[in-house]
């Protein structure tokens, strides 16, 4: 049986504006200007430089006329809305949290070869029969960005079956494969670190520790790699000095062959700071790069048609349905520059209260002088929703005196210190790394007097927690860094 009832219901709707306007807060400035790219080639409305006829934001209801605007018939529309004779001022259109000398330079790429193609170039130095040559590129291309070829010789010859329609066997790769070990970088093709460490090792000037370092890492490399050096003296019956030596052979080796080529295929990504802070006379000084804050507004061309609408005595059928289209775009293109201003306010204002919470580290530049911050922290100082915060925090930089870094690494959870005091966790990371460097290699600090030796120095840390920061850190345990 059915039956009609009310039913009330609260619940929070984001609008299409909002949504928006979030992920235009997220882009850092690159991004940023791609999609300002991508805006004004979608919407003709929208047009950028210097312009007199600039809409302000109180001009017009962005988010009812912008929903609204499929279901408002062409007589419905308000025409004086859309056409303004107020000239707005210069002053209104600058903004002043960039620097007037900003430039926009392009960064020209350099045309170079990629990493596979160099090798392709090198084995086009062999002699090789037309079934080898196409084996060899296929293995060739089956290499990673790190230079090693990660498939067993198994898994290749199947491949070259089923999708090359070329049928060999593994003997004859593996030949191939040797022809690929000598090419530069030399250990590109290997199939794990031992084989990638033996053919440089193999390519180096024979000598007493090279030929050690060659025993090692082909007769002894689970030994070497968990470092019992004790075991390695008594089975090769030398001195510490004569295992150090050969050791020393292995740490001028590459493990990352392909790390080292420097072709197109490497894009280094420019990282452009979306901020920059400067000290001036002592005080802090905040500027947001001026690629942030584009010069926007309305297509001229677009008020003209809907004056010439307005002025028309006999509007046609086809006239009503242009001046729905026209209206839609002029919506959505004085939002869009509403939202532009909306997100360098936003951007401004959380990194200033940032730049305020860490005055003391901007001013110094000392890692040990990081306050203990979180995304509330921030979000509370500024009035702002913690997702916002986040969302700045974790794509922008800021150019400071100390070099440019991402935001969210000035986050830290906070611990208490023997004081009471709330210290912040970078803080003690630092002091931890600092002990580590300074340590002798030979009797490294296992977790526990790690711990000792930061509660000495008054942070009372737990030894399960200085595991943790070294793990963060990338610092192994006390036996992977002994050295003899």
């Amino acid at each position: 049986m059915l039956k009609q009832f009310l039913n009330l219901k609260l619940s929070q709707k984001l609008s299409p504006q909002q949504i928006q306007l979030m992920k235009l807060i997220q882009l850092p400035t690159q991004a940023f200007e791609q999609r300002l790219k991508e805006e004004l080639i979608e919407n003709p409305a929208l047009e950028s430089g210097a312009d007199e006829e600039i809409y302000d934001k109180d001009d017009f209801d962005t988010q009812d006329d912008f929903e609204d605007n499929q279901s408002i018939e062409a007589d419905e529309i308000n025409i004086d809305e859309y056409l303004s004779d107020d000239e707005t001022p210069d002053y209104k259109l600058q903004a002043n949290n960039y620097s007037d000398d900003d430039e926009d330079r392009t960064m020209p790429m350099a045309a170079q070869v990629s990493f596979h193609q160099d090798l392709i170039n090198q084995l086009n130095t062999f002699i090789l029969p037309e079934n080898e040559r196409e084996i060899a590129e296929f293995l060739v291309g089956s290499i990673d960005d790190d230079g090693y070829l990660r498939r067993t010789i198994q898994d290749v010859v199947d491949d070259l079956a089923f999708t090359q329609g070329i049928y060999t066997d593994e003997k004859t790769v593996e030949k191939i494969l040797h022809i690929i070990h000598e090419l530069d970088p030399i250990g590109v093709g290997a199939r794990d670190l031992q084989e990638c460490l033996l053919l440089q090792l193999k390519h180096k000037t024979p000598s007493e520790y090279v030929d050690l370092a060659i025993d090692l890492i082909e007769n002894q490399f689970e030994a070497f790699t968990k470092k019992h050096y004790d075991k390695l003296l008594q089975k090769y019956e030398i001195s510490q000095e004569q295992l150090k030596k050969g050791i020393e052979e292995i740490e001028k080796l590459n493990p990352k062959p392909g790390g080292s080529f420097g072709g197109a295929s490497r894009f280094i990504e420019q990282i452009i700071p979306d901020f920059t802070i400067r000290i001036v006379d002592g005080e802090l000084e905040l500027t947001l790069n001026g690629r942030n804050a584009p010069s926007l507004h309305v297509s001229k061309d677009y008020q003209e048609m809907m004056q010439t609408y307005k002025d028309s005595s006999d509007k046609s059928h086809a006239q009503k349905d242009a001046v729905q289209f026209i209206k839609q775009k002029l919506d959505s293109a004085k939002w869009f520059i509403d939202a532009i201003r909306q997100r360098q306010e936003t951007l401004y204002v959380t990194m200033n209260a940032i730049m305020h919470l860490q005055q003391e580290y901007f001013l110094d530049g000392e890692e040990t002088s990081l306050k203990p911050m979180i995304l509330k922290d921030v979000a509370d100082m500024v009035g702002l929703d913690i997702s916002t915060v986040s969302r700045v925090a974790n794509s922008k930089y800021v150019d400071t005196p100390y070099g440019t870094k991402l935001i969210k690494e000035y986050f830290s959870e906070s611990m208490k210190n023997d004081q009471g005091e709330d210290v912040s966790t970078l803080e003690i990371k630092k002091i931890l790394q600092n002990i580590v460097e300074s340590e002798d290699k030979s009797k490294p600090y296992p977790d526990d007097q790690l711990a000792d030796i930061l509660k000495e120095k008054g942070y009372p840390i737990a030894r399960r927690t200085i595991a943790k920061y070294r793990d963060l850190l990338d610092i192994p345990v006390a036996r992977m860094r002994k050295k003899i």
